[in-house]
């Protein structure tokens, strides 16, 4: 997932046998290992030494698709053939759908200047939107982009999944809240750990084969993980992705995942750090 990009780096996940293929912009194909983590925690400022092995996996680059080099994304999906993007910072914050192959925009929506756009998540006929610190989440209509409603967050929106019943909401710490569609109302959360540390920074989300799979903000690490207990199954090290990319900025970090059920692929997108200085 490489959030900002002209040729942005999407990381395909095939599945097949123990492989797995993460593409979009970059195509990637894991493979596993197992070995001990040191997890920068950027925000937090300090190194997480990890006590205990997981499988890990790596990645090459299979494929690469366009995408546009000043777009801050913070929301990323793949439905029905195309790609469904939110982007956020005040002023440039939109929900577009995007042709994957030659990064053409379909359809796209503004936010006003007041909002900070963040992750989406397409439920039925429904888009989700979620707003940085507006405590607002915004719903379209999937085929319009017409709004057909609002709810209210509690607290900071990051990053949104789906797991066929709850929204899953992942707000810059350690915990996931599964929230009802209908009403955007809590009805559990679990807290995210690894080697018995609790893992803040969680940003954008996909729910992929009974996993949830989050970006950990300002790292090249994602966690994939349990839904029900809150513990890492794995982790992808995408070290050196970004690099490959042609970048908007030099604080470009790694958010987007989207996931191709039938292509069996996940596309990944980097980009600039829109919360830095805000």
């Amino acid at each position: 997932v490489i959030r900002h990009t002209r040729s942005d780096h999407s990381a395909v996940i095939h599945e097949s046998e123990q492989y797995y293929s993460m593409g979009e912009n970059l195509t990637i194909r894991l493979r596993r290992s197992r070995t001990l983590l040191f997890l920068l925690m950027c925000c937090a400022s300090f190194l997480l030494q990890a006590q205990e092995q997981v499988p890990r996996y790596g990645y090459k680059v299979i494929n690469t698709y366009p995408h546009n080099i000043n777009s801050f994304t913070q929301g990323l999906l793949y439905h029905e053939g195309f790609l469904f993007e939110g982007t956020g910072k005040n002023g440039q914050s939109s929900l577009s759908k995007i042709n994957l192959d030659d990064g053409e925009v379909l359809m796209s929506k503004n936010l006003s200047q007041r909002y900070f756009g963040e992750g989406i998540e397409i439920v039925g006929e429904k888009i989700y939107q979620l707003t940085w610190q507006s405590h607002l989440v915004f719903v379209y209509d999937k085929s319009s982009f017409d709004s057909v409603g609002s709810h209210y967050n509690a607290t900071e929106g990051w990053g949104l999944a789906y797991d066929g019943e709850h929204l899953i909401l992942s707000d810059g710490t350690a915990t996931l809240q599964f929230m009802d569609p209908e009403t955007f109302a809590p009805q559990r959360s679990v807290q995210v750990e690894y080697a018995g540390n609790a893992i803040s920074q969680l940003n954008e989300l996909e729910y992929i084969n009974g996993e949830v799979w989050a970006n950990v903000w300002q790292t090249d690490y994602i966690l994939r993980i349990d839904p029900a207990t809150g513990g890492v199954n794995s982790i992808i090290d995408l070290s050196g992705l970004s690099e490959q990319t042609q970048l908007g900025s030099s604080e470009a970090v790694l958010n987007g995942i989207a996931w191709d059920a039938e292509g069996k692929r996940c596309l990944l997108y980097t980009s600039p750090s829109p919360r830095d200085g805000l």
